[in-house]
């Protein structure tokens, strides 16, 4: 047996397999459901009268089943699989990988049953009420423990760029989650969150802004600096920019969610440092999307026969389109021109659409 069959061998591929078919399934779904209410804004009679049909409804349906269903799975898919080939090992405590995906899933079919019944938080992207948040917890903190793990018995002492942007968006999301789903039982599917007034409105944007900035920009940005490279069969453009790329984002993501709260009860002084990162985020931004861009140096003609490496690409270009205008909405009077109108919801889905999709369809053609 040759050494590539030896190690094919080794890998725990099985989870891999379960959650790449979920996310096809989930990303179908989702959209699905996203094409229903954006005809309910055309033709309002598609809501058919009925509350669980309604867009009110819909719509949060219709997130979380892109962005943690169909990203979620994509991500748990990507990092088990990057994570076990950069550290030449298999998976640590497979059976709690095995229960991430079971996990997962019931995570999701629970906010489908859910979201259309009404029982929600009416936070954004956090809508799901306390019985789910606890098992979001669980499946998080094992997700945690497999993943550090396996990097804990990795095979070679340098641990690749990235595995730091995976661990990032575990750790993180894992705080983010706990700190913002804080809430009183008022009953098996009702709760009041532990915070009020503005306290709750800053808490639940500084959420809402990082699960951007980490579920869909720091995890996804893990899959590029594995995926390219290696379709590409280049090494990564500027390694020592990935690492100034990384420590960059991760300080200044966590600042910019009061942006969202422009001209409201928020402190003003609060409103415009929020302003001040998110201008700064410029920055790493462009640097992560021209090293991931530059890797094809050398290699450009494979953009004309490589159907992953253009929807690898192309993806890069929405999120350096949709980094360049997330820092210009955030100016204070461009939002008050930008805020309320569909420019937010495009910017929205050029970064989750062309973003967070591109990039995670090329990694499952891969």
């Amino acid at each position: 047996m040759n050494a590539k069959a030896n190690l094919s061998t080794i890998y725990d591929d099985g989870v891999i397999r379960q959650f790449s078919i979920m996310a096809v399934v989930w990303g179908v779904v989702g959209m699905l459901v996203g094409v229903v209410i954006a005809a309910q804004l055309v033709w309002p009679e598609l809501n058919l009268g009925l509350p669980w049909t309604s867009f009110g409804r819909l719509r949060p349906l219709h997130t979380n089943a892109v962005i943690f269903a169909f990203g979620g799975s994509a991500l748990f898919a990507s990092s088990y699989y990057v994570v076990q080939r950069t550290c030449q090992t298999r998976l640590f405590a497979g059976k709690l990988a095995s229960f991430t995906f079971w996990g997962w899933q019931a995570v999701i079919l629970a906010a489908a049953i859910s979201l259309p019944l009404g029982f929600t938080q009416a936070k954004e992207y956090a809508e799901l009420e306390w019985p789910i948040d606890i098992l979001i917890a669980i499946v998080w903190v094992s997700y945690a423990i497999v993943f550090f793990g396996t990097i804990a018995q990795r095979k070679i002492k340098h641990i690749y760029v990235a595995n730091w942007f995976y661990g990032a968006f575990i750790i993180t999301v894992a705080l983010l989650h706990i700190v913002n789903s804080a809430a009183i039982p008022a009953g098996f599917m009702k709760s009041y969150s532990a915070y009020a007034g503005v306290q709750d409105a800053m808490v639940q944007w500084w959420y809402g802004h990082n699960a951007v900035g980490f579920f869909l920009t720091a995890g996804f940005l893990g899959m590029m600096y594995y995926f390219v490279p290696k379709q590409a069969e280049r090494p990564v453009y500027s390694y020592s920019l990935s690492i100034v790329h990384f420590w960059a984002l991760i300080f200044t993501y966590m600042w910019a969610g009061p942006h969202h709260l422009h001209y409201t009860a928020l402190p003003d002084w609060v409103s415009s440092l929020g302003m001040v990162f998110s201008l700064i985020l410029f920055a790493p931004s462009w640097g992560g999307m021209i090293n991931g861009i530059m890797t094809l140096s050398g290699a450009w003609h494979k953009l004309r026969t490589d159907p992953i490496l253009r929807f690898l690409i192309v993806s890069l270009s929405f999120y350096g389109m949709s980094t360049f205008e997330g820092p210009m909405m955030s100016i204070k009077t461009v939002n008050a021109l930008s805020h309320y109108t569909d420019w937010t919801v495009g910017h929205v889905h050029s970064g989750a659409l062309g973003w967070v999709g591109l990039v995670s369809m090329g990694t499952l053609y891969f």
